[in-house]
């Protein structure tokens, strides 16, 4: 077993999911408050390893499944490289470090990190199998990752934070489905639940969450006192757009979400709306 095996099955591709915990201190105007940037940033740090250990639990359910996978075998587990005994140990050292902190830093960030624990346990015993429920769970795993960044920071939970991340999540999850269950070969040795998912049912999916996602922005930005959205508005729904046209053409970048930024468009319109939204948030307060 040597270390490359342990930091591969925590999964670090993966890691990325978490920066959802910045949205609350961005979005509330905050993110040049030191203290509560660093606050916001030690939560960031709790959920790598809150999730972390869920990785490490899906892969000792799934590890005998895996190692008849092509594309699963070499995972540390599965390839034999990690052993069980080991990876239990690591689960549990993980999960009760990081919901020790999180009790230390916020109690009702504890409670978010334990729920995001909970529904990832069930997640991966139940609901990975089971058609349109697999999608519900990652979707309300990234809300409870978005709140528990309003709790560390003491900000009113906007129902704008709540629904926009629930239904860019679903958008981008049945993106993904999408592509997996039309342009992997042996979908379902890949994934159990694209037995179900066919590509009109998911395609219709992927169209209505598009036109959620844009009506959603466009009323917060018209309602919201933040008036850089306004500006902003046709980058976010460029990117968008980008990610659907990604997706229905079969490109392969836009089926592994973690390098979807490394298309140079998606990068080039994430920027922009990042840095205007933060210039006239953080800098001119427009």
């Amino acid at each position: 077993m040597g270390f490359k095996d342990v930091i591969k099955l925590l999964r670090p591709n993966q890691w990325y999911k978490n920066l959802v915990i910045f949205l609350a201190i961005f979005f509330s105007g905050f993110f040049l408050n030191g203290n509560l940037l660093l606050v916001s940033f030690f939560g960031f740090l709790i959920l790598i390893l809150i999730s972390s250990s869920n990785y490490i639990f899906n892969d000792l359910v799934d590890c005998e499944r895996d190692k008849l996978n092509p594309e699963k075998k070499n995972r540390p587990i599965a390839s034999g490289k990690v052993g069980k005994p080991f990876a239990v140990f690591l689960l549990i050292v993980l999960l009760f470090i990081g919901l020790f902190f999180a009790y230390e830093l916020n109690f009702f960030f504890f409670l978010s990190c334990f729920g995001l624990f909970i529904i990832s346990f069930v997640y991966t015993i139940i609901l990975k199998n089971i058609l349109f429920a697999d999608l519900l769970a990652i979707s309300s795993n990234f809300v409870l990752r978005a709140v528990s960044g309003a709790f560390l920071i003491g900000v009113v939970i906007s129902p704008w934070l709540i629904i926009g991340t629930f239904f860019l999540s679903m958008f981008l999850v049945t993106g993904k489905r999408y592509g997996e269950s039309n342009f992997l070969k042996n979908a379902k040795s890949h994934r159990r639940v694209l037995e179900f998912y066919t590509k009109d049912l998911m395609q219709t999916l992927f169209s209505i969450f598009l036109a959620i996602l844009i009506l959603i922005f466009a009323f917060y930005s018209f309602s919201s006192k933040n008036n850089s959205l306004l500006i902003t508005m046709p980058f976010f729904i460029y990117l968008l757009l980008r990610y659907y046209y990604l997706i229905l053409t079969n490109n392969r970048i836009a089926r592994s979400p973690e390098k979807i930024i490394f298309d140079a468009p998606i990068m080039t319109a994430g920027i922009i709306f990042f840095v205007v939204n933060f210039i006239f948030m953080e800098v001119i307060k427009w």
